[in-house]
């Protein structure tokens, strides 16, 4: 592969619904291209794009993979996103590296809550996107109403490039809107030109107008030459359609088949034509310099000194470890000394890539904007920035969703714990929406993904890639217990077995101290020395012990005030041993009969849905003892639901979500404080604990 200039590469993501054929088009790209003599199918698990064996099983894209092609005098990164919701980190790597988007629609589906999403993706990035609808070789592919769809969601943006022709009912060619010219497939990617069809002509003449209006709105002059009756030329329009698509005031719709390649030259053509290269006049690259916090604009000009992003780490035991980048300024050299200011580490490369799928192919230089790939960064993760040691510079991190979904995690065997954890920290490396946690207070190990089919992938992976299995089960809520009365008790602790014995003696008085944030509060009014001070530390300790696992259900103890008010002591046998039991002993006795309560833990929860969907979730999330404090109008027809809900009542509720909204429902969720359960609940969490004991 040759080395690009930064004027002639397009990054470009694949974006769309799970299923909607984003990964038959980056085929049917890379063969049409001469990447591969033949095409591969997801079917035969032959795709260039989905090479992990768990992508091969599953029969869909579990991770970005990065597909260059080049056609003519321009190379197209191509970076191949999943469309399921559950691997959205994914999607946030690839457009941290993509300046442009092609959103996949299937023509038989229609318009998904994938699609809305890849939508959404490209307005946060503020990344010109064209809509290509593929599958059009199915009978019951609808090009026009995918259309008009897209246009009740997003207006007058949307202007189709491309209108199907069919004969026979077959799809056999399209006609370009800009040029007025039409094409019939003639296999393999092929094609040869032909006549217009009188029957899209009734479809034509309104795309046309709609396309001239918007070339019109691009300068004075054009939009005198519009209203005086003016043609353009092909190479005007094309430019001015440029200018808007650039800007996202216009975005095209073309159509073909994945599977045929059918449509596919003509969505390259596309890429290179519309979509921008890195350069771009509406976007600004600044990057920070850490010594003096001043900011740069390098804006992928190779003249300056090199730098680079990190937006996707591989950490594959069959592949390796490679740090993919895009070149941000300057050039990348194989021999390159690059520098990490945030690890505080210099490395001298002996070699830099190109991935194509799993395919590393060597490279002697990459120049600014292009995407390329370090293998053995040891010290450098997802986020990190390089440049040179002399010309320190950092560019702001982007940002993923968080992950909301949990699960408890064991390992299956015995003396796994230390593979299972090493493991897990090399996927954390390459997926930033997994994490660990160990919950010592709890005893439980949790794992964190975006959904259940992501804790799933991530079970099967460990097993495939690690050897190593792990048990998922529903985690132990982190309940609370506290009292709610004052109660006071004597405890005397005496044990005789020959030689010195125990004694410990105490008197103490418990009640709420009307702090749930701490465990205990420990105060004395011992008179007359009937303890003496030096067993004081003893009985705070055994207080201390106490409130980690609670008498009701094993949970810890908040809210408690303890006071050491009398006792007595033996001058030989008493010990800060006995009477650390004895103030164990209290703490029970006087626990149980204080009116003792479990505290649940309360999460302020922010739902956003459709409008449409606002009374279902509401219905449900009272179902689930949730409380709604309010809703607030959001942007794209959206409605925000915020509600007070116990956490244990939020186990599953990603699928739920999923399930009521069809997917195109969000939320998330942070902890709030704890709540006294209702009488039913604390029933069940005492009884589950005995039945775990």
């Amino acid at each position: 592969m040759k080395v690009y200039k930064t004027q002639d590469i397009r990054n470009v993501a694949i974006l769309g619904h799970g299923g909607c054929g984003k990964t038959s088009l980056v085929e049917a790209m890379a063969h049409v291209t001469g990447v591969t003599t033949r095409q591969g199918r997801i079917e035969d698990g032959n795709t260039i794009s989905d090479y992990d064996k768990e992508e091969i099983r599953r029969k869909f894209s579990i991770s970005t993979s990065v597909v260059p092609i080049e056609w003519k005098f321009w190379k197209i990164n191509l970076l191949d996103t999943p469309g399921y919701l559950d691997f959205a980190g994914e999607v946030d790597e690839a457009l941290a590296a993509a300046d442009g988007a092609i959103i996949v629609i299937n023509g038989k589906a229609g318009v998904e809550a994938g699609t809305e999403k890849a939508w959404a993706y490209c307005e946060k990035y503020g990344i010109p996107r064209v809509f290509f609808v593929t599958n059009m070789d199915d009978e019951h592919a609808d090009y026009m109403k995918v259309v008009d769809q897209l246009r009740d969601l997003y207006g007058k943006r949307i202007a189709p490039f491309h209108l199907p022709i069919r004969e026979d009912h077959k799809f056999t060619g399209v006609v370009n809107v800009v040029t007025l010219k039409g094409r019939r497939f003639t296999g393999g990617g092929k094609w040869e030109e032909r006549d217009v069809p009188d029957d899209v002509q009734d479809d034509l003449e309104p795309c046309r107008e709609a396309l001239m209006e918007a070339v019109a709105e691009t300068s004075e002059e054009y939009m005198e030459r519009y209203f005086d009756g003016g043609e353009f030329t092909v190479d005007e329009i094309i430019d001015a359609l440029r200018v808007n698509v650039n800007e996202g005031s216009v975005v095209p719709v073309q159509c073909g088949s994945g599977t045929l390649a059918y449509g596919i030259e003509g969505l390259i053509e596309t890429c290179v034509e519309f979509l921008p290269s890195p350069i771009r006049d509406n976007i600004k690259i600044f990057g920070k310099d850490p010594r003096t916090d001043k900011e740069y604009n390098v804006d992928y000009d190779s003249r300056r000194p090199f730098s680079a992003y990190v937006f996707k780490t591989i950490v594959d035991p069959f592949i390796g470890r490679y740090s993919l980048i895009k070149v941000c300024s300057g050039e990348l050299k194989s021999d390159s000394v690059i520098y990490n200011y945030e690890k505080e580490t210099e490395e001298k490369l002996s070699r830099i890539y190109v991935l194509r799928g799993k395919e590393a192919i060597e490279m002697p230089e990459l120049k600014a904007g292009d995407i390329g790939a370090i293998a053995k960064l040891s010290n450098t993760s997802t986020g990190d920035t390089l440049s040179l040691k002399a010309d320190p510079l950092v560019f702001e991190k982007f940002e993923v969703e968080s992950p909301y979904t949990y699960m408890r995690y064991e390992a299956e065997n015995k003396g796994d714990e230390d593979k299972v954890s090493q493991a897990l920290q090399k996927m954390m490396e390459e997926d930033l929406t997994l994490r660990a946690f160990n919950d010592k207070e709890n005893r439980q190990s949790l794992l964190y993904g975006m959904g259940d089919q992501h804790l799933d992938v991530v079970v099967s992976k460990l097993e495939a890639k690690y050897k190593v299995k792990i048990n998922l089960s529903k985690p132990r809520v982190p309940y609370r217990e506290t009292i709610r009365k004052k109660v006071s008790v004597r405890e005397k602790y005496k044990k005789q077995s020959g030689g010195h014995g125990q004694y410990g003696d105490v008197a103490m008085e418990f009640e709420p101290s009307g702090d749930l944030e701490t465990p205990y509060v420990f105060a004395e009014r011992v008179v007359g020395g009937a303890v003496p001070k030096n067993y004081f530390p003893a009985v705070e300790k055994g207080i201390q012990d106490s409130v980690l696992k609670g008498p009701m259900a094993g949970y810890p103890v908040v809210g408690v005030k303890a006071t050491l008010f009398d006792g007595s002591y033996h001058p030989v046998d008493s010990s800060e041993m006995a009477f650390k039991t004895a103030a164990r002993q209290a703490f029970k006795s006087a626990f149980m009969q204080a009116n003792p309560v479990i505290l649940e833990p309360i999460v302020s929860l922010s739902v956003i849905v459709p409008d449409s969907y606002t009374g279902d979730i509401m219905g449900d999330l009272n179902k689930k003892r949730g409380r709604v404090l309010g809703m607030n109008p959001t942007e794209g027809g959206k409605t925000e639901v915020i509600a007070d809900i116990p956490l244990s009542e939020l186990y599953g509720y990603s699928t739920n979500l999923r399930s009521m909204t069809g997917g195109r429902g969000s939320y998330a969720y942070s902890f709030s404080r704890y709540e006294q359960a209702p009488s039913d609940v604390q029933e069940k969490v005492i009884a589950d604990n005995a039945k775990a004991e």
